[in-house]
């Protein structure tokens, strides 16, 4: 019973640390003038956030860790998942360094970004084979079968990283937006856990929630500060690595699902801005600036974006108790 809730005890103290470190931290970042830069070209209503706080990703970490540390055991999946999200988390700090401390707005270059994504993966891969967690097999669900992938499972591993990561950073465009979604998916995960038996990478997920419950203290409409790529790199962390630990990379696809719709508009955006000479499908990328710019308020574009992550979260579930 208590192994049981060791993963509720690791949100509440995950979700404790947050709210203790939130307003040291809030006004040590103004002091430094740790400010986010908003793009010209986004929504006019978003210019008033210029200067908000950012790199909150650094306490939804530490309450993570912090949760994670105390009460799961050490092993082989836990200290792997650890790794790629502080791999992804350090790739996000450099990120947001560069781009808020040495005033370089795009931050580390594409080619950057996609090297330390892929040594991240790479070496993630090479562990996980090699002391027996991951088996170089895709689960198919409701199908229930296994297919061997061979070397293709490094690609496999490597999408599903970059992937996630990525689609979690477009999705952390408004106040709340990504801290909640990914809290639900983390949840999701968390029961996905706790079914496969696999308690500790269930206290990951549970310190992810609590952690993220906490942040939303701070990060909700009006944002007194924004978790920035130091936080939505290593949240897609958390999430594609337990995906890949409890071989769900394709119901991945469902329960992240919104993550996945924000990634696909911002694709079609740019294969229909350079095929169609200019022309776009939505008013702009990703989607939750096209609500926006159709004329609904911010709270209630992350409300319904929230409803969605649920949907896809919890419509992953039963696809996975029906296989």
């Amino acid at each position: 019973m208590m192994v049981i809730i060791y993963p509720v005890w690791a949100a509440i103290l995950s979700a404790a640390v947050v709210l203790l470190c939130g307003p040291k931290l809030i006004p040590e970042l103004h002091k430094l003038k740790f400010g986010q830069s908003i793009r010209q070209e986004g929504p006019k209503s978003h210019q008033i956030k210029s200067g908000t706080p950012t790199m909150g990703g650094i306490i939804i970490v530490l309450g993570i860790l912090v949760g994670t540390l105390t009460f799961a055991h050490l092993t082989v999946e836990i200290l792997l998942a650890l790794l790629i999200t502080l791999g992804y988390f350090i790739i996000g700090f450099i990120d947001d360094y560069i781009k808020v401390v040495l005033k370089r707005n795009l931050g580390l270059t594409a080619r950057q970004k996609f090297l330390g994504q892929l040594i991240i993966a790479l070496l993630a891969t090479y562990l996980g084979i090699h002391y027996g967690v991951l088996d170089m097999k895709l689960w198919l669900p409701l199908l229930n079968i296994n297919i061997n992938l061979g070397f293709f499972y490094y690609i496999l591993i490597w999408l599903v990283l970059v992937g996630t990561t990525n689609a979690v950073n477009l999705t952390d465009g408004l106040d709340g937006l990504a801290a909640g979604s990914v809290a639900i998916t983390s949840f999701v995960y968390a029961l996905i856990c706790l079914y496969f038996v696999k308690f500790d990478l269930a206290i990951l997920c549970l310190s992810c929630t609590g952690a993220l419950v906490a942040f939303l203290k701070f990060n909700k409409h009006p944002a007194q500060i924004f978790m920035g790529d130091t936080g939505s790199l290593a949240l897609g962390g958390v999430i594609s690595s337990v995906a890949i630990l409890t071989h769900t990379e394709i119901l991945l696809i469902l329960i992240g699902g919104l993550f996945v719709i924000e990634a696909l508009s911002v694709i079609i955006q740019v294969v229909s801005f350079h095929c169609r000479h200019g022309k776009r499908v939505f008013l702009m990328s990703p989607l939750h600036h096209h609500f926006e710019l159709k004329g609904w308020p911010e709270v209630k574009v992350v409300r319904n974006f929230w409803l969605i992550s649920a949907l896809c979260g919890f419509s992953g579930l039963i696809i996975l108790l029906l296989s």
